[in-house]
């Protein structure tokens, strides 16, 4: 059978959603969060107003915003390297999480070795590895693109792995009964039945994908939100501490929008985070 007919027959027998307007940026739950952020900075302002903490110990929001104001180096120098790593980091991951889990799927004998592998890997906390990328790539940004592939490889192979395992058993038979090949069957087959579970994998690969970034700058950089963080830490700055998580959080809420986007153009039958 050909790549053509066997890649139509899939797709016709694919379970088709009831008819539904393009997905659009989700203007609602933007105001919502937008809304619940509001609201939990208030909280935060009242908190301060009555226990009166010291601005070193909790400093109030509007303390923190001086400190972006105050420090534009941290918007402008230390925040676009841990972007870049972030970035950089979470492309070479979810292209290795796929990588691999199309690896397992053409070589099922590898998944008795590989697979335990991967989940010992995951059981050593990512401080521990840390110090060992900072010496074998160097203070520079190539550690910190280590450290956040290493972050989020394994949701986005298991993910992605579990879904080519789960493919519809009809499907399959449908495909062999036509003499489907063992990768026509991969790749026409599982890999567009698999696409939603690895776009559950890729968006939580992009919330910890600024992490990743984060802990290798913290073990050894030159600069970085991370680097810019232990130095406020260290001279009692919690403002400015408070200013990189912000940026942090920005970050990390923003390349999540983006997967969404994106995601929705990669597999529009795929299960939406936000309704």
């Amino acid at each position: 059978m050909s790549e053509t007919a066997l890649a139509a027959r899939a797709a016709a027998e694919r379970p088709v959603a009831a008819p539904t307007t393009p997905r659009a940026i989700p203007w609602r739950a933007v105001g919502n969060g937008v809304l619940v952020a509001a609201a939990l900075i208030a909280l935060w302002q009242l908190g301060v107003m009555v226990f009166q903490p010291p601005r070193f110990i909790f400093p109030a929001p509007a303390d923190v915003f001086r400190a972006l104001i105050e420090r534009p180096e941290l918007w402008r120098v230390h925040a676009p390297v841990t972007l870049v790593e972030t970035l950089v980091g979470f492309v070479c991951g979810v292209a290795a999480g796929v990588v691999l889990a199309l690896s397992l799927s053409f070589l099922p004998a590898a998944r008795r070795v590989v697979l335990p592998v991967m989940v010992v890997s995951q059981a050593f906390p990512v401080f521990v590895i840390a110090p060992l990328l900072v010496l074998w790539f160097g203070f520079g940004i190539g550690s910190k693109i280590v450290m956040t592939t290493i972050a989020i490889f394994f949701p986005v192979a298991s993910a992605f792995h579990d879904g080519l395992t789960r493919t519809d058993p009809q499907l399959i038979d449908l495909g062999r009964l036509h003499g489907a090949r063992r990768w026509q069957e991969i790749l026409f087959l599982r890999v567009p039945a698999a696409l939603p579970s690895l776009i559950s994998g890729i968006r939580l690969a992009a919330v910890y994908a600024p992490i990743g970034a984060l802990v290798g700058e913290w073990v050894g950089a030159s600069s970085g939100l991370g680097y810019a963080m232990l130095h406020a830490n260290g001279r009692a700055q919690t403002d400015v501490v408070f200013a990189t998580l912000f940026l942090i959080a920005v970050m990390a809420v923003a390349l999540r929008a983006a997967v969404d986007v994106i995601t929705a153009r990669l597999a529009p039958w795929a299960p939406t985070s936000v309704r």
